[in-house]
């Protein structure tokens, strides 16, 4: 049986971005009281949370204090410190546990992982040495991408080789510590599906969505995803297979290409709410951070339907100002705003959502409105 969290207790949230926030709405709705540990004053989630800890996410004090104010513990990113989380787990419940994000934090792991639950993935190597990338790019041959194991992310920590003058300059990767070369997958679309999962072994599993970007950051999702339904089905099962198979306890969000042979290759995990899965906000019987709460709470799990198909657009700092008229101008989207205090370039910061019958007219009035150049 697992530990039941009941409304009026406390979660505390490590990361305070934007997905921390919105965790921190679907908590408040819920009941609960919320406390957050992050370094940046006044950032997203702190703006709705109780109460706020100051403090570095591998700061042992702070987050030993964060414990023994909360009954749960949750993360709203991955790159946190799994050994501070695991001496204070005596302190507090953390029904996420570490594994998860040990195996997220390594993309050798994560790629293992895949192999072993038989889940399809792109051919890939070790590489420690520049010696290792000249002899796997002969076996894995051209094009590839070099990854750092760890950290990086919007497209960061990568490079592409598309033929063996390209090594030198990949190289470069290698200063970071050790990498990872996978072939590049010619794909027709990314897909992205959020499974969630309870300490029961319960599992809901979203409607799958379909993924474009630009400069390597998501730039809109749509939903569902234009495949077919047998292959909306094995995605499905993929994520069933790897929620069960990780021992999974909240919301996990897994990016998956497809090919033009309606091949599915497993890219990486997100062990956490997921950009591509904020449509379920307004599209959802239950959204992605609903489900969440609900999980590491050890509620029970309905089913999540989808109510109507759906377009979400991310809303960068060169977007926002403009962004923020479609509020006047089109009163049916619904415009999120994250609360950050400075808009950059590429910083994500905020989303809209659109429900729509006609997904397709939906793409072209955002493309219209000249605010996301496609």
């Amino acid at each position: 049986m697992s530990n039941l969290i009941k409304p009026h207790s406390t979660i505390g949230i490590i990361g305070g971005g934007q997905l921390g926030r919105m965790m921190a709405f679907s908590a408040k709705e819920r009941g609960y009281q919320v406390g957050v540990l992050d370094p940046t004053p006044n950032c997203p989630t702190a703006q709705v949370a109780d109460w706020h800890i100051e403090a570095d996410y591998d700061d042992a004090e702070a987050l030993l204090s964060l414990a023994k104010q909360c009954d749960v513990l949750t993360y709203e990113f991955e790159n946190v410190d799994a050994s501070t989380i695991e001496r204070v787990m005596d302190q507090v419940h953390v029904p996420q546990g570490t594994d998860l994000l040990l195996i997220t934090q390594n993309r050798l792991k994560e790629k293992e992982f895949f192999k072993k639950s038989g889940i399809p993935v792109a051919s890939y190597a070790r590489i420690d040495s520049i010696e290792d990338l000249k002899n796997q790019s002969e076996t894995i041959g051209y094009p590839s991408v070099l990854k750092t194991i760890q950290g990086g992310y919007d497209g960061k920590g990568q490079f592409v080789l598309k033929k063996s003058s390209d090594i030198e300059s990949a190289a470069t990767l290698l200063e970071q510590g050790t990498c990872i070369l996978e072939k590049w997958v010619s794909f027709q679309m990314e897909v992205s599906v959020m499974v969630t999962r309870n300490e029961r072994g319960t599992i809901a599993v979203f409607p799958v969505s379909e993924n474009i970007h630009q400069n390597n950051i998501l730039l809109k999702s749509i939903v569902p995803a234009r495949i077919s339904k047998d292959l909306q089905k094995e995605v499905k099962q993929i994520a069933e297979t790897i929620a069960d198979q990780l021992n999974l306890v909240g919301v996990l969000g897994i990016e998956l290409f497809v090919t033009e042979q309606g091949e599915l290759y497993a890219n990486e995990l997100a062990p956490r709410p997921h950009n591509s899965g904020h449509y379920s906000i307004e599209a959802c019987t239950d959204s992605q951070f609903d489900m969440h709460i609900r999980a590491i709470c050890g509620y029970s799990l309905p089913e999540v339907e989808l109510l109507k198909p759906a377009v979400m657009v991310n809303i960068l700092g060169e977007h926002l100002e403009r962004a923020h008229e479609l509020n006047e101008q089109q009163p049916s989207w619904h415009v999120h705003d994250y609360g950050k205090s400075e808009a950059k370039v590429g910083r994500k910061m905020g989303h809209i959502t659109v429900l729509t019958d006609d997904v397709n007219q939906t793409l072209n009035e955002v493309e219209d409105t000249g605010i996301w150049k496609f």
